[in-house]
């Protein structure tokens, strides 16, 4: 088949009515075909996506690429920016050689622009809006992949949810959740929890080691209020630009179990709040979930089954997720086979498992005459992918080598101090900076058992109070006599004779009386 053929074909399976976000140019024997424009349909980038390769391919530059046009657009996006690569969104990028030179063979006009970014960060960790999310809305299933337990803990945590949710016990911070699995470990508590099922002395213990070790991983700055808001995440600029909320993870990365179960979280929180829209022309917003592979790193069954559901799930709430990761393999199947766009930048097959997963990769594209692809996937150079995506009528696009169009904003991190005064600037500092504390689980059971403590206090008063009574030595012999001879006075007065006495005397006194008056 001839160039000119498959630019035509090429140009047709990727042609769109509606908006589009423009990927590239599709090659074929080295040679960049202008007239064949690679591009995703707006409408379907709800049905999620793939973006995947080695170290250095140009991962990162592909999703600041979408997230530029997207923004352009009027959708907003969120993105976990990992290196701080992606705070170069703010600002206009910078006309080079290189990138001249990309834009004249991909037969396209370059400008630079930056788009409006939100900088956010995790309970204050480095530069950025600190967010937060409570305990009790993270849940037992999310916490148990934070805190690496196992499926016993796991089942255990949802124990002490419910207990704290059926009597009204907010658990906002880890200090929350340790008192009342402490409460859970005293003799009171042992027999409140009896009714659901018991807690183990060695799994309470275990629980309470790994909050500890969350303490010290700095955890406990993100856990606490204000909660973050998914609405906030859904703003677009008076000139109809969707906002960029990028979660500034650098200060993070080394605690990849945290950041990757957050951003799992506010997946489950946007599809828990948003209502459902079917489909549309655009997408209400664009989850890019970049380190995608640290989600899934020992996750339990049951956990799976939860992303897997809220992925499923949430296409219907107009949200579009798109995993970037190094290997196709690192997603699980069952999420795998719902990312309908894929952009695969270059694999290596430098060890056994490389080999293994390029094979894999190999197998979930479309068949096709134009490339080899279990070659060709180790040939991409920087900046180049092969693309498949779903058309405008859902069906699956023929394979494309693609060159990537260069961003229009900033290829390169930010400084610091420009990130932390963006958000300082930003409207949302007021409403998250400053973190509240108010009455929860651990304030509530404080009073509780300071309660049971002073009944405890004046029980074992009252019991030494009756103790000395009955230790007390017997009256002596004299007070005794005294007060039996009263006792035996008293009795006489009592009695018929006693009374009959009385009343002759007192007659006796008031005839004087008379008398004399």
């Amino acid at each position: 088949m001839s160039n000119d053929d498959f630019a035509a074909r090429i140009a047709a399976a990727y042609a769109t009515t509606g908006a589009a976000l423009e990927l590239g140019r599709a090659m074929k024997g080295g040679n960049v075909h202008p007239d064949a424009k690679v591009q995703v349909p707006a409408a379907m980038c709800n049905r999620h996506g793939l973006i995947a390769g080695a170290t250095g391919t140009g991962k990162t530059k592909t999703l600041q690429l979408m997230a530029e046009q997207l923004s352009a657009m009027g959708v907003p996006v969120f993105a976990a920016d990992v290196k701080g690569d992606l705070s170069g969104l703010s600002r206009p990028g910078e006309s080079s050689e290189r990138v001249t030179t990309r834009a004249g063979d991909l037969g396209i006009e370059w400008s630079p622009a930056g788009f409006p970014v939100t900088f956010l960060s995790l309970g204050g960790n480095g530069p950025g809006v600190p967010v937060r999310a409570t305990v009790s809305a993270f849940g037992p299933q999310l916490l148990a992949k934070v805190m690496d337990a196992n499926e016993t803990q796991s089942s255990s945590l949802s124990l002490v949810f419910r207990y704290a949710d059926d009597n009204g016990l907010a658990l906002l911070d880890l200090a929350d959740l340790r008192e009342v699995l402490k409460f859970l470990d005293s003799d009171e508590g042992k027999d409140e929890l009896k009714a659901i099922g018991g807690l183990s002395t060695a799994t309470t213990g275990v629980l309470l080691r790994k909050i500890v070790e969350l303490e010290d991983q700095g955890a406990e700055a993100f856990f606490g209020e204000p909660e973050l808001e998914v609405a906030d995440l859904l703003r677009t600029t008076p000139e109809g630009q969707g906002v960029v909320s990028c979660l500034e993870l650098a200060a993070v990365q080394d605690k990849p179990r945290l950041f990757s179960t957050f951003l799992m979280w506010l997946l489950a929180e946007l599809f828990h709040d948003l209502p459902e829209v079917g489909d549309i022309d655009k997408p209400k917003l664009v989850f890019f979930f970049d380190e995608a592979h640290l989600l899934f790193a020992g996750a339990t069954d049951a956990f799976l089954e939860q992303v897997t559901q809220t992925v499923r799930l949430i296409r219907s709430k107009g949200v579009g997720v798109f995993f970037v990761t190094q290997l196709p393999d690192d997603v699980p199947d069952a999420i795998l086979a719902q990312l309908g766009n894929r952009v695969q930048h270059a694999l290596r097959a430098f060890t056994p498992r490389d080999a293994k997963a390029l094979k894999a990769a190999v197998t979930t594209y479309p068949n096709t005459d134009d490339y080899d692809l279990e070659e060709d996937l180790t040939q991409l150079g920087t900046g180049e992918a092969m693309v498949t995506i779903l058309s405008e009528r859902g069906a699956p696009t023929p394979v494309a080598w693609t060159r990537l169009r260069p961003p229009r904003s900033l290829m390169a991190a930010i400084e610091t101090e420009a990130i932390d005064r963006a958000a300082h600037d930003s409207s949302l500092w007021s409403k998250y900076a400053e973190e509240i504390d108010r009455e929860s689980a651990r304030e509530k059971l404080g009073a509780r058992m300071a309660e049971t403590a002073a009944a405890e206090e004046q029980e074992a008063a009252e019991a030494t109070i009756e103790k000395e009574r009955k230790e007390a030595p017997p009256a002596p012999r004299a007070s005794r006599k005294k007060k039996d001879d009263d006792n035996a006075v008293l009795g006489y007065l009592k009695s018929r004779e006693g009374r009959s006495m009385f009343n002759t005397v007192a007659r006796g006194v008031f005839g004087l009386l008379k008398k004399r008056r």
